[in-house]
């Protein structure tokens, strides 16, 4: 394959703009970790007046936006930042990035030029306050757009239809239905509209000074792409809006090079004019990058920081291919998403189907719960004294299986299984894991305060486990990576080695996204460097010389209590049956 070496003195930087704050990772040549930063929009942006990085509008029922501007001076002050820590932009090699999926950005028109004219002295954010026709981006926890996302099915023949397609139905939070809404409601908004980004182009835009590519793995994120053809749908973009291929711009593969960086960051951070802008994609496939799973039957958590969001994916090779599987548990996100990773997709009315960003013939299939560690930090402050010390205690002096306890906690509308914000409580009495042949059930409105943060632990994992095997995870995985700041946390490993029944790994970076886009600028490199693609395993050699090792936390549980949390988990998913078909909104 000839010489797949990094230059020796050469460094990588990458980015993870989320939900809630934007987060820089810096590797060397050896794949070790020299520099990070990172700025939190809550705390570090305070004129913005966000919660948890966004707004939610109290006039318009699920509308959840993000001010656009406040991403381009987060960028502006981490620059600032990571220049103090007296980093070497003149070495960085190549840059690349991550974003939270789905959300969207609508450049006005006449920024192409702005873009391409930015002035060095000034900061971005002085320049680019009015490049936006939308100054409130829409972002993935957005579900207002319910009206839309049946117009758009209807008119491609049907929600299975729209999945076969574009590897999805019609879900609220895509960008497609956003910006159908948009067409909708704000149609001289639209038209003054020059290019919609996603997140991830957005910021890379940033780094051109122009407009750039959607890459096929994030552009699979909203009901608009051919995911066979990876090219933008027909049918799709006319059920959207009209014009809108023109305003989308080119897909391009998650490993391209979309160009050199811009003359602004050559002139103000004394950046390499030869350093490479990596395609950027969204925060999962560079999770997956970041994690470095590369054992069949592995699985992985990334336990953030700020223990606000929730994410978990599982990656898996099916239909006769060997088992790859991730869960990701980290605070980039809110969402829980369970991928999959095959060469032949079957979309469905249930999940998501993506090319995959580190293969350029097989995709991921994703599913996505809404409800995470929001939803958990409620039930902390509601029962636990608002303390997490308190929280994990009661965690602790709970027995496995909570008594028979069960518990349902939907603070957002739940995207799997599809239910309205509510909580549900049962009680399965006398239940000692080993039959649940005559056992009576009880509705409850509440339970004692420990058993509330234990039924929330394990509902939110027994749903995890229950809804991947459905998919098709080998049940137990070989072991799980995790990782994050919560992953030094003995209760939660606990309860997950109890439910999944394997050992936990863990790893000592917490920013897996930030990381894995670093490692793709990096991979970027390579395969320019080649002129073609480079498997990204052919980066793993040697994990435990870097920033991407990990180690032995918690051993295998009592394999007998697995097999009892299987029968709490056949009786949990009765129960969410027969909430869906009493509740579910389709």
């Amino acid at each position: 394959m000839g010489d797949l070496s990094l230059p020796n003195d050469a460094l990588f930087l990458g980015f993870d703009s989320s939900t809630q704050s934007l987060k820089a990772t810096v590797l060397d040549s050896n794949l070790v970790i020299v520099a990070s930063e990172m700025i939190h929009f809550d705390s570090d942006l305070l004129h913005y007046k966000t919660k948890d990085g966004v707004y939610r509008d109290a006039n318009v029922n699920g509308r959840i936006v993000s001010p656009t501007i406040m991403w381009v001076e987060a960028l502006d002050l981490i620059f600032q930042r990571l220049s103090k820590s007296n980093l070497d932009f003149g070495k960085i090699a190549a840059v690349s990035g991550s974003g939270q999926q789905h959300g969207s950005v609508y450049w006005k028109k006449g920024s192409s030029a702005l873009l391409s004219s930015l002035d060095p002295r000034k900061p971005l954010v002085d320049q680019l306050r009015d490049a936006f026709s939308v100054k409130e981006s829409p972002i993935w926890m957005d579900c207002s757009t319910t009206a839309q996302c049946r117009e758009i099915e209807k008119a491609v023949g049907g929600a299975l239809e729209l999945s076969k397609i574009t590897g999805s139905r019609a879900y609220e939070r895509y960008t497609g239905p956003q910006i159908r809404k948009i067409f909708e409601t704000q149609q001289e908004t639209y038209e003054n509209t020059e290019r919609i980004s996603l997140v991830s182009s957005f910021m890379a835009c940033l780094f051109l000074g122009a407009y750039a590519c959607i890459d096929t793995t994030d552009g699979a994120g909203m009901n608009l792409m051919d995911i066979k053809q990876r090219a933008w749908s027909k049918a799709a973009l006319e059920a959207t809006a009209p014009g809108l291929e023109e305003k989308l711009g080119k897909l391009a593969p998650a490993h391209a090079v979309a160009g050199s960086i811009a003359s602004y960051f050559v002139e103000r951070y004394k950046f390499n004019k030869n350093c490479l802008v990596v395609q950027w994609s969204g925060d999962n496939p560079n999770s997956l990058a970041g994690l470095t799973l590369n054992t069949p039957g592995d699985l992985a958590i990334s336990l953030g920081t700020s223990d606000t969001l929730l994410s978990l994916g599982v990656f898996f090779k099916a239909l006769k291919l060997r088992f790859q599987v991730l869960i990701v548990w980290s605070t980039v996100q809110r969402s829980v998403d369970v991928f999959g990773i095959t060469k032949d997709p079957q979309p469905g009315l249930e999940g998501h189907v993506f090319p995959n960003p580190v293969d350029t013939e097989g995709y991921m299939v994703m599913l996505v719960y809404k409800n995470g560690s929001l939803t958990r930090e409620d039930v902390r402050n509601c029962y636990a004294e608002k303390s997490w010390d308190v929280f994990n205690k009661f965690l602790e002096q709970t027995p496995p299986l909570n008594g028979g306890k069960i518990g349902f906690y939907y603070k957002d509308h739940e995207i799997l299984p599809p239910m309205p914000v509510g909580f549900h409580r049962y009680i399965l009495q006398n239940f000692n894991g080993e039959t649940l042949d005559g056992l009576n059930l009880q509705e409850v409105q509440e339970f004692d305060p420990p058993s509330e943060v234990r039924a929330l632990i394990e509902g939110q994992f027994l749903s995890m486990r229950a809804h991947a095997e459905r998919f098709g995870m080998p049940s137990p995985p070989k072991r799980i990576i995790a990782t994050g700041g919560a992953s030094a946390n003995k209760s939660i490993l606990s309860s997950i080695a109890s439910i999944f029944g394997c050992d936990i790994y863990t790893v000592q970076r917490p920013d897996s996204a930030s990381l894995g886009a670093a490692l793709r600028a990096a991979h970027g490199w390579l395969c320019n460097k080649r002129g073609s693609f480079v498997p990204m395993s052919c980066m793993y050699k040697d994990l435990d010389k870097t920033s991407l090792s990990c180690k032995l936390s918690m051993a295998a549980e009592d394999q007998k209590l697995v097999s009892k949390y299987a029968l709490l988990m056949k009786k949990r998913m009765e129960l969410e049956n027969n909430l869906v078909k009493k509740l579910g909104r389709y």
